[in-house]
């Protein structure tokens, strides 16, 4: 039996290997949803970045929140787009980790970045008057820091306690990437710790983040019903539909991921639906339907077709 601490362990990862005639329009569908995914999110951190009256809490954590999901994209896809033309489709242990590792910090991640845009939403519309004292900058970048703290630690205590594991027997995963739960099952060691740390830590932040996702929107349902202006109640709904939407896609995925499998049953459209599908439609979900966005989107556009139109005067 090899160690798992051994450079020498490989696992192979067998997703679409049953279509080998669908691989050249799997890899080009794939392939256009990961550049449109980075463009999207990337050029959403961009916008964010460099315009200041985009500098609020809510679009600080719509900037993370991108850039989370470039982090998900960028752990999955690739190596999954290498593997429709590879010959042996191989991962070594230490970049299952990292693949892992880095999934783990996005979606952790996520889930609070997402929690905290709806408390933020709820400090919006039911405080008003209190938002700039009990949202400061300061907070917002105190809970964007202690976010990522968050996601690194749960991130690395998973992966510390993957590596207690050894591997035997077969070393083919039937999925994209490394994911935790198929990686116990070609576990020799007993993974009940490994588990029990998931109940520990994972399902307290599922179950956290979820509880302030919906108090948060249940105090501004009922504030929005009380309001008495029609027009009121519509900017308030239109200012909390597209957290709403995305949040309700991310959490009905991740339950029915994390839902009790067997053995053999596939996970592959879920995990591509929460890994690949979700980062795609988070900036097009914030974006068309923010006008702010639209508005400075429209903005850096214009000097863009002046500087072109400058450039272009300049050479003639």
């Amino acid at each position: 039996m090899e160690e798992n601490n051994s450079l020498t362990i490989e696992f192979i990862l067998t997703a679409f290997m049953d279509h080998p005639d669908l691989k050249t329009l799997l890899f080009v569908v794939f392939f256009a949803i990961y550049l449109i995914t980075m463009v999207g999110n990337l050029g959403l951190v961009a916008l964010i970045f460099m315009e200041r009256r985009l500098h609020t809490p809510m679009y600080i954590f719509l900037g993370n929140l991108a850039l989370m999901d470039s982090c998900c994209s960028c752990a999955v896809t690739p190596k999954m787009l290498e593997n429709f033309f590879s010959e042996d489709r191989t991962i070594s242990l230490y970049g299952c980790m990292a693949q892992f590792y880095f999934l783990c910090l996005a979606e952790t991640a996520d889930c609070f970045l997402l929690a905290a845009m709806a408390y933020d939403r709820y400090v919006a519309i039911c405080s008003p008057l209190e938002y700039h004292t009990m949202m400061s900058k300061q907070l917002c970048i105190q809970m964007n820091i202690g976010i990522y703290l968050a996601g690194n630690l749960h991130s690395m205590i998973h992966v510390v306690l993957l590596l207690r594991l050894t591997f035997c027997g077969t070393n083919q995963i039937n999925h994209f990437f490394c994911d935790i739960l198929p990686l116990y099952r070609l576990s020799c060691t007993d993974p009940f710790i490994n588990e029990l740390m998931i109940y520990i830590f994972s399902m307290p932040i599922q179950i956290f983040t979820i509880a302030t996702v919906l108090i948060s929107y249940l105090y501004i349902i009922f504030t929005i019903f009380k309001m008495k202006s029609k027009e009121g109640r519509g900017k308030a709904f239109s200012t909390c539909a597209s957290h709403f939407f995305s949040v309700s896609i991310f959490y009905i995925c991740l339950l029915m991921y994390i839902r009790p499998v067997k053995e053999g049953d596939k996970d592959i459209p879920v995990a591509i639906f929460y890994t690949i599908i979700i980062p795609l439609l988070n900036p097009f979900i914030y974006s068309l339907r923010n006008k702010e966005v639209i508005s400075v989107l429209k903005k850096y556009m214009r000097r863009y077709n002046i500087l072109k139109q400058t450039l272009s005067s300049t050479g003639n």
